[in-house]
């Protein structure tokens, strides 16, 4: 897939596919930017700002790591992932709580 496919994949995962899932599921985020720093925070095992240098994450993350970020989301959706439990991680990563 080229890189503008990923991009465009990425964006209407997180931007309307999850976001219209998320209140039927009960998930504990409902927002694109919610969805997005879940994902590219638990693919990079940290805050993803810590490793893409530059905004929006998406169009600087490496390919490799933008389609693992989708593929994480592909997962959730498919029951495969906990969103909650990445959530918590994501959150703990940056010093919050359990709230979005």
């Amino acid at each position: 897939m080229d890189r503008h496919a990923l991009e465009q994949e990425w964006l209407h995962l997180t931007r309307v596919t999850m976001p219209g899932m998320a209140r039927d599921r009960g998930w504990p985020i409902v927002s694109d930017h919610c969805f997005q720093r879940v994902l590219l925070d638990n693919v990079a095992g940290q805050c993803w700002y810590a490793v893409v240098s530059g905004r929006p994450a998406y169009a600087h993350a490496d390919a490799a790591m933008l389609a693992r970020a989708v593929a994480l989301g592909k997962a959730v959706i498919a029951g495969g992932g906990d969103l909650a439990a990445l959530n918590r991680r994501s959150l703990a990563w940056r010093g919050k709580g359990t709230t979005s």
